[in-house]
């Protein structure tokens, strides 16, 4: 028998034209050569050939198709069949064949369990291979075992395989086990982290197998999707860098989809990693955004809302610098909610920077998209950040005000403010009040064009103290105009046209009632109001300020 073994870079057994003679050879096994398509350009003698197969396949897998080099190329396209099918652990046959079976339950796989963990301590390579394998086939079905896997001690044998360079195999294997593991409770990744895996793990992804490569990204990213210290463990052991490596025009989409999700995992979590650690990121996900595959949108998006987090104009400044605001704003229009809500709320958290940021933001289109988003039929949690981003453009500057009410935003809001349900109701209402609050007069007076005063006197009845005191607000700002534009506009005279729709609006007697309110912040600003606007109406000892 002759095995050619891991052996990526051979194209041919012989390049040349010479004679080869195998005069006893009967079996060829061809593992782990990816490009060998041709086994000799020059004449071949092997009388006795009569079998090629892959080192992991059993007998009945085995090829033979009328000659060596034809059958050489039919092995090598069925390796990805089998690679796939490995993948999704059906692998064809094992030294325990029907112990795994789907339709077998779960006690009976378990009372298999010895004879397993036999076969891992064994000094036996194939027997080593065979029992980790069905180790991870165990934790792979539903309801995996993974706290009967790890009393039966086998934790520490897999992190011996994880350094078996000579076995990439076996490699591959124990860190397909351990990424199970480490994908259970705290409890169980922290197992994985006391038997120090993860060095072993950030040092494959330097592997020279794919299979090893891959695996180990997604250990790395299981444990630090388990807790922010498990991420910030991931972190010093320095695995950012290598794991940003596997990220290139080369990388194959399962590689590509795993490496962002870990990525994203090292970006996110409260607290927020240390900034300086995950900054290199950003050159990664600036061109991870830009991907047609839902996923990696998704988590590349995910990513960077987490980098832009903390209300840190520096961080936000960085991200920006990365170049991502425009593409973000084009993921506004995804229709996947899986891509357009972690996009949405990244630019969230750019357009709580300073006013220069915020305009980063506009200058690139996002308030007609944000219109878009609250008149189109999008889920409550989507009306709500939009309504939220537009709270926050609106506490800018007057142009970007001017920018809210040139896309048309005001009344849909309005609309919120009147008919959404309450928590959306808030958001608006920051809006509406924020707007007023840095307005000019034409567009505090646009605002009541378009019918915010009713419902926020509709507010003044909620019971949650913030969102009046913030309806109040608004309010004392519109009537600061009415009461402005009574003395400039003739038609109107001595009336503050304002203060009639507060009244109409029912408005009056709501903010007279609040004056006995608990919430010493409200008592005193709808005192102040009624001072201010309607004298006669104070009631109590204020009355003799009017």
């Amino acid at each position: 028998k002759l095995t050619l073994s891991y052996l990526k870079s051979l194209t041919s057994f012989c390049s040349g034209s010479c004679a080869i003679k195998f005069p006893s050879l009967e079996v060829l096994v061809v593992d782990d050569c990816h490009n060998m398509m041709i086994f000799s350009r020059g004449e071949l003698s092997a009388p006795m050939l009569h079998k090629v197969q892959l080192k992991t396949w059993d007998k009945e897998h085995s090829a033979w198709k009328d000659d060596l080099n034809t059958t050489i190329q039919q092995v090598n396209l069925k390796r990805e069949s089998f690679i796939k099918k490995r993948r999704e652990g059906l692998q064809s046959q094992s030294y325990l064949p029907s112990a795994l079976a789907p339709s077998i339950n779960l006690h009976t796989k378990l009372e298999i369990l010895p004879m397993m963990v036999a076969g891992v301590w064994s000094d036996d390579n194939n027997l080593q291979l065979e029992a980790t394998t069905q180790f991870q086939k165990l934790l792979s079905i539903e309801s995996m075992p993974i706290e009967e896997v790890i009393e039966s001690g086998v934790v520490p044998r897999f992190v011996e395989f994880l350094m078996r360079e000579d076995y990439p195999q076996l490699q591959f294997q124990a860190a397909w086990a351990l990424t199970n593991i480490a994908s259970g409770t705290s409890e169980n990744t922290k197992v994985v982290i006391e038997h120090d895996a993860v060095p072993i793990f950030v040092k494959l992804l330097a592997s020279p197998s794919d299979d090893v490569r891959e695996q180990a990204v997604w250990a790395l990213g299981n444990v630090a999707a388990d807790s922010s210290g498990c991420r910030d463990l991931v972190l010093s052991e320095g695995a950012l860098i290598p794991l940003l490596a596997q990220l290139n025009e080369h990388t194959e989409l399962s590689m590509l989809r795993i490496a962002t999700t870990t990525l994203s995992n090292l970006c996110r979590g409260k607290p927020r990693p240390l900034f300086d650690q995950v900054r290199p990121a950003l050159p990664a996900l600036a061109q991870l955004i830009h991907s047609n595959d839902e996923q990696v949108l998704t988590d590349a998006c995910w990513a960077l809302f987490g980098l832009s987090g903390d209300r840190n104009n520096d961080k936000i400044q960085a991200v920006i610098e990365a170049g991502v605001c425009g593409r973000l704003v084009e993921l506004l229009g995804h229709p996947s909610p899986s891509v357009l809500t972690p996009a949405l709320w990244t630019v969230g958290n750019i357009v709580m920077g300073d006013d220069f940021q915020t305009q980063c933001i506009i200058n690139h289109g996002a308030v007609p998209c944000l219109l878009a988003l609250l008149i189109h039929n999008h889920k409550n949690s989507i009306k709500k950040e939009v309504s939220w981003i537009i709270s926050n453009i609106a506490c800018g500057n007057r142009e970007q005000i001017q920018a809210v009410i040139d896309a048309g935003l005001i009344g849909p809001l309005v609309n919120l403010l009147q008919n959404a349900e309450f928590d959306i109701k808030e958001e608006a209402a920051w809006a509406i009040s924020n707007a007023s609050s840095r307005g000019t007069h034409d567009q505090i007076k646009y605002l009541v064009t378009e019918g915010c005063i009713k419902p926020l006197c509709d507010l003044l009845q909620c019971a949650d103290p913030k969102i009046v005191t913030v309806c109040l607000e608004g309010l004392e700002n519109i009537l600061k105009v009415g009461e402005a534009e009574k003395n400039t506009d003739s038609d109107i005279g001595d009336i503050n046209q304002f203060a009639q729709l507060v009244e109409e609006a029912e408005g009056l007697e709501k903010i007279e009632n609040l004056q006995s309110h608990d919430n010493n912040e409200i008592h005193e600003k709808s005192v102040k109001i009624l001072e201010t606007y309607w004298c006669g109406r104070v009631v109590g000892p204020q009355l003799d300020l009017c």
